[in-house]
């Protein structure tokens, strides 16, 4: 994420690292190199890019230690902390995943012409088509139990025609293409990630400007990355706005990709100052390259109003609060607004349990720039918000901010990405559960700023009302949003590599709000819309990324990086207990 001074520049955090920017000498020669290498990539067989992801497997698992600890080293953490969990589970563990699957998808191809779909192909009453790609594997369904991820295409697209929609520059002939990916700097898997999309979705050799915040990481992708790096295929530079800028105009460019934000994307594709928001305004870009971006959000969470049991209040509560407390509240799909039904009785008990969550994760390193200011201008505008924790210095206190009028179209809560440890909850009045539905699905939609994810809670005993249960179906049809999840975090997609991740499609240039393009889809759809993921309404065991199991967590997800790098069922039983142990 990047943010924008008044003078409309793109403003990237400070570099934190002892590493130089890269010269201009020396990203042309890195352009070039690449630019030599694009046709040798699109020739590439599927036989000889197996072998170079067993060699990217291999290489990267080595360095997965090392590239936890510079993580937490960099954020403020120890290793032996619960938090160090979210490292190892938003770093090494969906890079392996990603290239396991990738893999797998290349020898479906060989065999097949298109990766497998792993579920069921479905066509909706309205046709639209749906296909299950979670799980992918049996381990999936152990591992994460009882959550199903399924793609919704866009229309158009048929059960018949499916298959043509994937994997296409595997079928098409397609020109050789230089992508600049611009990483991201607060979720160390982003930047591999995006590598992988363009060269092995895309067909596209990369340079990849490492982001400030964590270009520390830089040296470790070149080595975990050799493969590609030798070959020619990827190339790895440094800098903060002035080495992005020069390379989004280089000629030698031809794409495109950024992580961050709809003002860096809005002046790199229409200029800084007042020309370039005479250009925004006007419709008319600067930039004549394809682009495409996540860029963020505020993600609703609509509660559904039911006959919660007091265990399941506390697991939502801890539920809805790890969306915020993961990675410190510097992710993109935290949870920003809580949408509750204004008479429904369980929802003090349910702010309660929350305000007594937090209270019990301490207060983390804001070490993402700009959050202290973000903090404040939300307290500035809700002098009521509750600050909870004693912050030390270089933290913030998780922030809530509770009752904000739903009427009130541009408050902040609801316009504004707060990038932080803060989230708001606003109430909506209705009937009866099914219209409340209706109505938060409308407010989000039209209300709140993005559409990347949002997420459903609702009890199973209130889908026993047929006129709830067809409300749901028509909230998922109707949400706006790239990654819907239902009694699952929606961000959790980010992880799975087979679920798309990206904004709703269809956001024009002038108004790109969270996005457009997708990554991961390692299953290579063409024509996504949107993954609609669904989980239990209490999941057993509790999920390892909850804020009171990070210790568990720990545990889990760095033997799940061994599991990903050499998979084996006598990996499982150790896998189990550690999640088993729970705290």
């Amino acid at each position: 994420m990047a943010t924008i001074t008044q003078q409309g520049a793109p403003q990237f955090p400070a570099i934190t690292t002892s590493l130089p920017p890269s010269s201009q000498e020396a990203m042309d020669a890195a352009v070039q190199e690449l630019q030599t290498k694009k046709e040798e990539w699109v020739a590439y067989t599927i036989r000889e890019r197996l072998a170079l992801i067993d060699q990217l497997i291999a290489d990267f698992a080595r360095i997965a230690d090392r590239w936890v600890a510079a993580s937490l080293q960099a954020k403020g953490l120890t290793p032996d902390a619960p938090t160090a969990g979210e490292e190892w589970g938003a770093g090494p563990y969906p890079v392996l995943k990603n290239l396991t699957q990738l893999r797998q998808a290349l020898r479906d191809i060989e065999k097949t012409g298109h990766p497998k779909i792993p579920g069921p192909v479905k066509t909706r009453p309205d046709g639209q088509v749906t296909a299950q790609v979670f799980p992918y594997t049996r381990y999936d369904g152990l591992f994460f139990t009882g959550v199903k991820a399924e793609i919704w295409m866009e229309p158009g697209v048929s059960a018949e025609s499916l298959a043509s929609t994937q994997a296409a520059v595997y079928h098409e002939k397609t020109p050789g293409k230089v992508a600049l990916v611009l990483g991201a700097g607060n979720v160390s898997s982003i930047g591999p990630m995006d590598i992988f999309y363009k060269l092995f979705v895309e067909n596209q050799v990369v340079v990849y400007k490492a982001n400030p915040v964590n270009a520390y990481l830089g040296p470790l992708i070149e080595e975990g990355f050799k493969g590609l790096i030798d070959r020619g295929f990827l190339r790895v530079v440094y800098g903060g706005a002035a080495e992005g800028s020069y390379l989004c105009k280089h000629a030698g460019v031809d794409e495109i990709h950024i992580t961050g934000s709809d003002k860096t994307f809005d002046a790199i594709v229409f200029g800084t100052g007042k020309d370039g928001a005479k250009h925004k305004k006007d419709k008319k870009p600067h930039l004549q390259k394809r682009i495409t971006g996540e860029l963020g959000n505020v993600s609703p969470v609509i509660v559904v109003p039911g006959p919660w049991s007091a265990s399941g209040v506390s697991y939502q509560a801890e539920h809805l609060a790890s969306m915020l407390t993961n990675n410190a509240g510097f992710n993109c799909n935290a949870t920003r607004v809580i949408i509750n039904h204004t008479a429904w009785g369980q929802r003090q008990q349910l702010l309660q349990e929350m305000r007594g969550i937090l209270a019990k994760v301490p207060p983390r390193s804001a070490y993402y720039p700009g959050a202290e200011q973000r903090q404040q201008a939300f307290v500035a505008e809700h002098p009521d918000a509750e600050q909870i924790g004693t912050a030390a210095e270089g933290q913030l206190p998780w922030t809530l901010v509770t009752g904000v009028d739903s009427a009130r179209h541009d408050d902040i809560c609801f316009t504004t990405e707060a990038f932080c440890g803060l989230f708001s909850e606003t109430t909506l009045e209705a009937a009866n559960a099914a219209e409340f539905l209706d109505r938060a699905v409308e407010f989000a939609n039209e209300h709140i700023w993005g559409t990347l994810n949002a997420t459903i809670l609702i009890h199973p005993v209130s889908l026993k009302d047929p006129a709830v249960a067809a409300a749901l179906e028509r909230a998922i049809a109707n949400l706006r949003y790239g990654n819907v999840g239902i009694n699952y975090w929606a961000g959790t997609s980010f992880v799975l590599g087979t679920t798309t991740w990206g904004a709703f499609p269809g956001h024009p240039l002038h108004d790109i709000q969270s996005g457009t393009g997708v990554v991961h889809n390692t299953l290579m759809f063409s024509r996504p819309q949107k993954t609609v993921l669904r989980g239990p309404f209490k999941a057993q065991p509790t999920p390892p990324w909850f804020a009171l199991h990070l210790g568990a967590g720990r545990a889990v997800f760095s033997k799940l990086v061994q599991f990903e790098a050499a998979p084996s069922p006598a990996r499982v039983p150790g896998i189990f207990m550690a999640a088993l142990r729970g705290k």
